[in-house]
């Protein structure tokens, strides 16, 4: 095996690994989501379930052309953008109609949440080759890890006010990071590989 055949197929054995991480994700905190009344929850799992789709499309966007998996990461941004607008959608609607969050089931399972995120974060940094998919799925995996976060803070404010509302405002903030991480992968894929190189030698 050449090595680049060697470097394209951990890239691929590592995406097949975080994309199953991330679809059980959206299983156990949709399901917590729905049980706990909690937006935020729900809002990470939905967020999972994208970057599911996004990791699938990493995974075979590995060893294709640069025009390619181009197209791919612009896909993956615009999902992040769609996510973004479900998310604010139902935290309005839950503001409207009044929600009662459980603040313990919110910090258990972003605990875990979080320690997931950062076994794939880990993962993927390991990973070998400048690649638009691979910024990505490592910009994807660093906000999950933020948002599991914010929940575990939410949750705690929840417990102490016994209030719904920081459970609202962290589902704001997971799509507002949901978007940012829509925009910045969408510039990304829209630079030319060259100035991208240039950057990054004027960076370093």
């Amino acid at each position: 095996m050449t090595g680049s055949a060697h470097v394209e197929s951990r890239q691929r054995r590592t995406l097949l690994i975080v994309l199953a991480l991330n679809a059980l994700l959206f299983v156990g905190l949709g399901l917590g989501g729905l049980v706990a009344d909690s937006s935020a929850l729900l809002a990470n799992a939905v967020d999972n379930a994208s970057d599911s789709v996004v990791y699938l499309i990493s995974f075979l966007a590995v060893g294709r052309a640069l025009a390619w998996k181009r197209r791919a990461a612009r896909v993956s941004g615009v999902l992040l953008l769609v996510f973004a607008a479900g998310v604010l959608l139902d935290a309005g609607r839950r503001w409207w109609f009044g929600a009662e969050p459980i603040g313990w089931t919110m910090i258990g399972l972003a605990v875990v949440a979080a320690a997931v995120n950062l076994v794939c974060l880990h993962l993927l940094r390991r990973l070998e080759g400048d690649d638009v998919n691979l910024r990505a799925a490592e910009t994807f995996s660093f906000n999950d890890f933020a948002s599991n976060g914010g929940i575990i803070v939410a949750g705690g404010l929840v417990l102490w006010l016994g209030q719904s509302w920081p459970d609202l405002v962290v589902g704001v903030l997971v799509a507002g990071v949901a978007a940012k991480g829509g925009l910045e992968i969408l510039e990304d894929a829209g630079k030319d590989p060259e100035a991208r190189r240039e950057t990054s030698d004027g960076e370093a």
